[in-house]
């Protein structure tokens, strides 16, 4: 049998062995969808009987991709973002595709010159946070052929497809279970101000101009990075502007714990005399005391998801709905359960 020069098996090989052409080999290892399946098994076990392995060079040459999807995010150590790279790997664990990670801190720019590089190289995919690029990465993506998934949001004129959730609507649901709990002059703590964060911001103003309830002293915002320190500090900023405020939705629960501790530094009882909400429902929201409220967001599901739907769509089977709304739920533990003590 004719073997190439280092002593491996040939894709020629494989054709000669199964009978067919060695351009549909080659189809059937990139464009499966093409192949008929009966055609694809016994090419599949051919190759595994000769003990073919595809040359990935040879393979990006062939196809114009190579194996590579391309993950970019504004951050690789904020806990949110972490989940989601974690569903990615979970679910690319033993498949062809190989993830390289680009971290943009942020920055629209970095970004941009991020999505070039991705492009530049050829990936098969890419899966991208958030629905506000710049002018310049929309372009770029949209004169792209390469199939793409965003995360972490959902809106309109997606590049490709979508998984994510409303934080807008997010918001306003944490903001409408502190008004239902009888909280009546709920106040707002947010830092980065990220667009992610004026949509929950703006969720939040939402509900109370419906109520009647909205009073812009008692938002107090920072582009600082969130921490659990700024939190507290932000809440007494917020307490020496409004000192009656009696609860508050925090755009993260790194900024919930700290108002919780700054609650007990001011011996404020939560949840009788504050009521404190967070959002993304990390670890520490459960194993705090009293325990936080928050906002639930399926991250970890929301990576192996989008990883899937990317995954099906190179082998020629795209989902059926290009965008997902995977929602939210609000997690009420003992920082919002009032009962009997509720102020209405």
């Amino acid at each position: 049998m004719k073997s190439s020069r280092n002593g491996g098996i040939t894709i020629a090989d494989v054709a000669r062995q199964a009978g067919v052409s060695a351009m549909t080999v080659s189809r059937a290892l990139r464009e499966p969808a093409r192949v008929s399946e009966k055609t694809r098994a016994h090419i599949q076990a051919v190759i595994e009987k000769l003990g073919y392995t595809p040359d990935p060079a040879a393979q990006a040459l062939a196809a114009g991709r190579t194996n590579v999807i391309g993950v970019i995010v504004p951050s690789v150590t904020n806990n949110v973002f972490a989940d989601v790279m974690r569903g990615i790997y979970n679910s690319s664990e033993g498949t062809r595709w190989q993830i390289q990670l680009g971290n943009s801190r942020y920055s629209p720019i970095q970004e941009e010159r991020l999505v070039r590089t991705f492009l530049n190289q050829r990936p098969a995919g890419l899966i991208l946070a958030g629905i506000d690029q710049s002018d310049e990465t929309k372009a770029l993506l949209r004169q792209s052929t390469c199939r793409m998934v965003q995360v972490m949001e959902i809106g309109e004129n997606p590049f490709d497809l979508m998984i994510g959730f409303s934080h807008f609507d997010g918001a306003r649901s944490a903001t409408r279970h502190l008004i239902e709990m009888g909280y009546r002059r709920p106040g707002f703590l947010g830092a980065r101000l990220d667009p992610r964060t004026q949509r929950r911001l703006d969720g939040f103003r939402d509900i109370l101009r419906e109520e009647g309830l909205l009073d812009t002293n008692r938002i107090v915002t920072t582009p600082q990075p969130s921490t659990v320190t700024l939190g507290g500090l932000l809440m007494a900023d917020l307490l020496s502007r409004a000192p009656d405020t009696d609860a508050i939705l925090c755009n993260n629960d790194d900024l919930a714990l700290g108002a919780l501790f700054e609650c007990q530094r001011r011996g404020l009882s939560v949840p009788f005399d504050f009521g404190i909400c967070g959002f993304n429902d990390l670890e520490m929201m459960a194993a705090a005391n009293p325990a936080i409220t928050s906002v639930r967001t399926h991250r970890l599901e929301m990576g192996e998801r989008a990883f899937r739907m990317l995954a099906d769509a190179l082998e020629g089977h795209p989902p059926d709905e290009p965008v997902v709304d995977l929602g939210f739920e609000i997690i009420q533990r003992e920082s919002t359960r009032r009962g009997r003590h509720s102020a209405l």
